[in-house]
């Protein structure tokens, strides 16, 4: 069950938001047990956001995963998902964010895990 949330003084055109959505898709089974039939995504573009003192292009990718990972696998999606933003919003590589928070429970369908 992990869930991104990409938020990014860009904007993101529809069309691009689902071939965003799509290669995170993919990109979500780097972590062993993930694939997208779990995945939620959120977007917000347009934000307000200043990074190393200006307002060029940048995002931050906040990945929440219920359980945790190995660090090799944090570091093939932090890969993936830093290139997806560059290769699809132009974002330069050094002004791209990932960060991770591994859940120990999780809620879903009126109960816990």
């Amino acid at each position: 069950m992990p869930y991104i949330h990409t938020t990014t003084n860009m904007g993101i055109s529809g069309k691009k938001e689902q071939i965003i959505k799509q290669r995170m898709g993919e990109a979500i089974e780097l972590i062993p047990g993930k694939t997208e039939s779990w995945l939620m995504l959120s977007f917000q573009d347009d934000a307000h956001m200043y990074f190393k003192g200006d307002d060029a292009p940048c995002a931050i990718c906040q990945v929440k995963l219920y359980g945790s990972a190995a660090e090799n696998a944090y570091e093939k999606l932090t890969a993936a998902l830093t290139d997806i933003l560059c290769e699809e919003l132009d974002i330069e590589t050094d002004r791209i964010y990932v960060t991770y928070q591994e859940i120990g429970t999780w809620g879903w369908n009126g109960g816990n895990f």
